[in-house]
């Protein structure tokens, strides 16, 4: 069993040596731990730190992609290196890493294939009260999506079977954590948490520089994630809400007609005609994206097979029969 702990990084040569410091070699039920850092565009010395403090493998970016992109990277990387199981964790050692242990024991166990560390939201010091609070509500948010319960959605200390990275997909350039969730949830995959602990702040997070920006960011995320992953209801909501309306406004002008006061209510005839009309194509478009959904679940389906059939190629040995 072979364990990769990833770390995504940008200018972190501070802050890794601490992280590195506290990561294990060795854990019970693992027979091989390495440790590999993504290095997203970084301007200081985080690869030669890293390497200094016997890091295994390192993935580098020639310019900043950002963390999604980070994550990405990372997770193929270590399911070509071969990893049974993968740890995400941050380089600014925000996460107790006394804490995976923990955070495997789910999937050592066969009951689990992605693993969340659930931080002690309310407990964090340096945690306004506003980033609480919408940490608080993007998790219930992603809760409803992925009919998951999730209490730490945005937690970034987390644990990956190798076949359930092989399945995920982030879209998102934001970020990954609300995303993998979702698709978890909608792909059944055995999703679970764990309560894992936290050390004090060594500095400013980079994914929130202001909480406006962060405010911003979420609602768009969330809104996006809402349409990617639930096209239907959202067009199919839309265009009941417009349908309805013009509607009501048609039967409100047949009203007046047929009581033979309908001379000047022309104009509610013509905006209950384009309501209806533009309520009718959001229904059309409902029924256009489900089928473009299906079509994607499909394609996701094919995609993952094809990179389990390669992991198998490459871990053949070589010389050996092909069946």
């Amino acid at each position: 069993m072979k364990l990769i702990i990833q770390i995504p990084c940008y200018n972190e040569e501070k802050t890794l040596p601490v992280a590195l410091r506290e990561l294990p070699r060795r854990l019970t039920g693992i027979d091989k731990i390495e440790w590999l850092i993504i290095d997203d565009g970084s301007q200081d010395n985080t690869v030669d730190v890293a390497k200094k403090h016997g890091v295994d493998h390192v993935v580098r970016f020639k310019k900043n992609k950002g963390l999604a992109e980070g994550f990405k990277a990372g997770i193929d990387a270590c399911v070509s290196l071969g990893a049974d199981i993968i740890v995400n964790t941050d380089a600014d050692n925000q996460y107790h890493a006394g804490d995976i242990p923990k955070l495997i024991q789910p999937i050592l166990d066969g009951k689990a294939d992605i693993v969340i560390g659930a931080r002690p939201i309310v407990q964090i010091k340096h945690f306004s009260i506003v980033k609480k609070l919408l940490q608080k509500l993007g998790s219930y948010v992603v809760r409803r999506f992925s009919s998951t319960d999730i209490p730490d959605a945005p937690s970034g200390f987390r644990a990956f079977s190798r076949d359930a990275a092989l399945k995920l997909n982030v879209f998102n350039a934001y970020t990954y954590t609300l995303e993998t969730i979702i698709q978890a949830g909608r792909k059944n995959m055995a999703i679970t948490w764990v309560p894992v602990r936290v050390n004090e702040d060594l500095r400013p997070s980079r994914l929130v520089k202001s909480i406006p920006s962060y405010i911003k960011r979420s609602i768009v995320t969330i809104f996006r994630i809402f349409v990617v992953y639930e096209p239907f209801r959202f067009f199919i909501r839309i265009g009941g809400f417009l349908f309805l309306v013009g509607l009501i406004i048609c039967a409100r002008f047949l009203y007046y007609y047929f009581t033979g006061a309908g001379q000047g209510h022309i104009q509610s005839l013509i905006l209950a005609s384009i309501l209806m009309l533009m309520g009718f194509q959001s229904i059309l478009a409902a029924f256009i994206v489900d089928l473009m959904a299906v079509n994607r679940t499909l394609l996701e389906d094919i995609q993952y097979r094809l990179r389990k059939a390669g992991i198998k190629e490459e871990i053949r040995p070589r010389g050996s029969a092909r069946r």
